[in-house]
């Protein structure tokens, strides 16, 4: 069955870096996308991140825009976010998803990781 683990969260300060991985398996990465969502505590799931199937075309909520980088590792059919200059606005619960094709919402994913905390503080 489809299932998506995602890990590397943590504690970082601001200015700081973290690499969250999303380990899937059940498909394959050739056919769906991956993209990254994250809740903040009080607020509503956002969409922060995409990648393709086909050709791995790359998507980004602007927040994030020049400081968070999505890439795949197809022989380990593992998708990770590289996450820098990191702010407290950024702290929040980092999950996973997977679908046909990339969209902004979460109503557009069948499928979704347990989640990963993050949280940027001095």
């Amino acid at each position: 069955q489809v299932q998506l683990v995602e890990s590397g969260g943590g504690l970082v300060q601001p200015g700081g870096s973290l690499r969250l991985s999303c380990a899937a398996s059940g498909f394959t990465l050739d056919y769906y996308v991956i993209a990254w969502f994250r809740q903040a505590p009080g607020k509503e799931r956002e969409g922060v991140s995409c990648i393709s199937s086909s050709d791995g075309s790359t998507y980004y909520a602007d927040s994030v825009k020049g400081r968070f980088t999505i890439s795949r590792d197809k022989a380990k059919n593992t998708v990770y976010l590289q996450m820098n200059s990191l702010k407290p606005e950024d702290r929040a619960v980092y999950y996973c998803a997977t679908d046909l094709t990339c969209g902004w919402y979460v109503f557009e994913y069948a499928y979704w990781g347990q989640g990963t905390e993050v949280t940027v503080s001095s």
